[in-house]
């Protein structure tokens, strides 16, 4: 079964093709620090057999927050915290990744939102503050200093999130930027951002993996869809390693969601952009994802509502497979 077998990210080996998503819990203090709490939510999908662990968004800077008990990156205390929860899961086989994100227009503090202009995401937010173009250098810089105390906690993989309507995903799509200068108008210049981002982190951490969590789709008119992602994407894969393919959170238009349903755009851009790619979005049956890694429209699957509801659905799969590797030693006679 290809989707038990390692697989190579760079010079990072994973047991399998398996990956836990960035899933927000929100559970630290107004600290942003990782607690018990987090540390036992993540090392039993260690335990569980999962290859890679992306730890939730992680906030680059305070007003980056999503909600003020998200996971924070920005000072050195969040760091060892953080080391902890690494330290915590790789004992048991899994890789962590680490997932760096602004939530821009989309924030808790609707007093300090910033943005690549001064729209607000719905009428339940306010109206963010337009960034100045030395604001988004500091911002850039805020995330290759959140990158550099990532690897120093021990994090095997960076993940920058540019997607799902947050700061980064607001420069890339035209309903969200509306600017004039050279981080507006064309996709070259809304990709500014994004590859300036990149660029920095690359500068400082040659050898880490990179990979990008991108919306193919903001399933609005004018909006982003497949094909400019292809061309986002082409634009940035010299830094890369994977790209993470989602979809949707730009505005508030539903999406009509089932098992599988953003497959196609992990293949459209495996294929068209020559890169290796995460496939994610309601997988829960092993026959699915093994369907998605054997034709070749991902090389990696991601399951999150499945292992938020079974942290060992991994162990099961490979049991039923026969293939026993995974599963650890104190677990084996729940398995004879």
């Amino acid at each position: 079964m290809k989707l038990l077998e390692a697989y190579s990210i760079k010079n990072l080996l994973l047991r399998n093709r398996i990956v836990m998503p960035p899933m927000c819990m929100w559970q630290a203090e107004n600290d942003g620090l990782a607690n018990q709490k987090h540390r036992i939510h993540y090392a039993t999908r260690a335990v569980g057999g999962v290859g890679l662990i992306i730890v939730e968004a992680t906030a680059v800077s305070p007003e980056g927050r999503i909600e003020p008990k998200d996971l924070g990156i920005w000072n050195e205390d969040q760091q060892t915290a953080l080391k902890a929860l690494v330290d915590d899961c790789h004992p048991y086989g899994a890789k962590m990744a680490l997932q760096l994100a602004h939530a821009g227009r989309k924030g808790f503090d609707n007093a300090n939102l910033l943005a690549p202009s001064a729209l607000a995401f719905s009428s339940d937010y306010g109206i963010p503050h337009e960034l100045t173009k030395q604001e988004i250098l500091q911002k850039v810089d805020d995330f290759k200093a959140a990158a550099l105390r990532a690897v120093q906690a021990g994090f095997d993989l960076i993940e920058v999130h540019a997607a799902h309507g947050y700061l980064i995903h607001e420069f890339l799509s035209p309903i969200a930027n509306k600017r004039t200068d050279e981080f507006g108008g064309s996709t070259e210049n809304r990709v500014r951002f994004l590859k300036l981002i990149l660029e920095s982190i690359r500068a400082v951490l040659p050898s880490i993996p990179l990979q990008i969590r991108v919306s193919a789709s903001d399933f609005t008119a004018g909006g982003i869809d497949v094909h400019e992602m292809v061309r986002i994407v082409n634009q940035v894969k010299n830094y890369l390693d994977l790209v993470h393919v989602s979809s949707g959170g730009l505005t508030e238009n539903p999406v009509k969601s089932y098992p599988g349903y953003q497959v196609e755009f992990s293949r459209i851009i495996k294929e068209q952009c020559g890169i290796p790619t995460i496939a994610v979005g309601l997988i829960d049956h092993p026959d699915l994802a093994e369907e998605i890694i054997e034709n070749g429209r991902a090389d990696l699957v991601a399951l999150g509502r499945a292992l938020l509801r079974n942290p060992y659905w991994t162990l099961n799969v490979a049991h039923a497979k026969e293939v026993d590797t995974f599963i650890p030693p104190m677990y084996e006679r729940g398995f004879k």
